[in-house]
C-alpha cells in the first residue's frame, strides 16, 4: 500500500487558502467521523471557492472526502437501500461530507463533475493507499469531454438566470457563471479535463476587457463577504449572453454507455477493497 500523505496546498494555490491550524482541525473531524461512522477515509481535499481560487475572508471550508467500509457491507442484500453518504452540519464555517466509495466509482462512469474535480483540487488534506492515482488513471482513458461541456454550460446558465439577471448581484455569482464557461472553452480546445483553479481556466480568454473586468472582480471578492452585492457589470454580462447563447444547442452525447465502463469499475472496485 501507498505511504500516507497529508495536508498539502499546491503553491500555485492563491493566497494561502487554508491556515493550518483550520487544516489541522478538518482532519481531527475527519478522525472522529472515522470513529462514529466505523469507516475508513482514504481521500480528503478542498473543495469550492477555496480550492477555485477566489475566496472571501468569510468563506465555508467545503472539506470533502471518499470513505471506504469492511467488505462485509458491500455483500449486503439491500446494499443499493443504504445510505452511502456522509453529512455534518457547518459548524464554524466547515463544511465537511463525503462519499462511499461505491458511489464515487459509479459516478466516475457518468464524469460526475463534482468526484472529477475532487480527485484535481490542489488543496490534498490527506490520501491514504490507490484510490485517488488509480481514479484519475481511470478517467485519463474514459472521461467523457462531452459530458463535462453539457454538465459546466447546465451550471454557468442555472447560475446565471437565478442570479445575474437584477438591478443588484451577489458578486461572486459572476465567478461561479465564468469558471464553468472558461471550463468549457479548455475541453473545447485541449479536449482533455479541465483544471479547478480558475487562475489556469483564464489562460484561455483572450479578451482583454473581459480579463481586466475579472481582475477587478476578484480584488473585490478578497476582501468582501461571500454576501457583497454589485450592480452588473455590462462587459461580463455581454460575454456571459454570448456564451450561452454560442452553447445553447449543445446536447452532450457522444454515445459513450455508462455500462461500458461497469467491467473496469468493478475490477478497479475489487481492487481497492482488497488494499483497503
Amino acid at each position: 500500500m501507498q505511504a500516507d500523505r497529508w495536508f498539502h496546498q499546491h503553491p500555485a494555490t492563491e493566497h494561502a487558502a487554508i491556515a493550518t491550524d483550520a487544516a489541522l482541525e478538518l482532519l481531527h473531524r475527519m478522525q472522529l467521523a472515522e470513529q462514529e461512522r466505523q469507516v475508513r477515509i482514504v481521500y480528503a481535499i478542498e473543495s469550492g471557492s477555496r480550492a477555485w481560487g477566489f475566496h472571501s475572508p468569510d468563506s465555508d471550508y467545503d472539506c470533502r472526502f471518499i470513505y471506504v467500509r469492511e467488505p462485509e457491507w458491500y455483500l449486503s442484500i439491500n446494499v443499493e437501500h443504504r445510505r452511502d453518504v456522509i453529512e455534518y452540519p457547518i459548524v464554524d464555517e466547515m463544511d465537511i461530507n463525503g462519499w462511499d466509495l461505491r458511489k464515487a466509482l459509479k459516478l466516475l462512469a457518468k464524469s460526475n463533475p463534482s468526484i472529477v474535480e475532487w480527485l484535481h483540487s490542489p488543496i490534498l488534506y490527506r490520501q491514504s493507499g490507490g484510490f485517488a492515482d488509480l481514479a484519475r488513471q481511470w478517467l485519463a482513458e474514459h472521461y467523457s469531454v462531452a459530458r463535462g461541456i453539457y454538465h459546466y454550460r447546465s451550471s454557468a446558465q442555472s447560475n446565471y438566470q437565478q442570479f445575474l439577471r437584477g438591478d443588484q448581484v451577489k458578486l461572486k455569482k459572476y465567478l461561479y457563471v465564468l469558471r464553468p464557461l472558461l471550463a468549457v472553452r479548455w475541453l473545447e480546445q485541449y479536449q482533455q479535463i479541465a483544471p479547478i483553479e480558475f487562475g489556469l481556466l483564464r489562460s484561455v480568454l483572450d479578451d482583454q476587457a473581459v480579463q481586466a473586468a475579472i481582475d477587478q472582480l476578484l480584488e473585490i471578492k478578497r476582501h468582501s463577504s461571500e454576501a457583497e452585492m454589485c450592480a452588473p457589470i455590462p462587459v461580463l454580462q455581454a460575454w456571459i449572453v454570448a456564451e450561452l447563447e454560442r452553447l445553447q444547442d449543445f446536447r452532450g452525447s457522444d454515445g459513450q454507455s455508462d455500462a461500458d465502463c461497469w467491467p473496469s469499475l468493478n475490477r478497479l472496485f475489487l481492487q481497492l477493497l482488497r488494499e483497503y
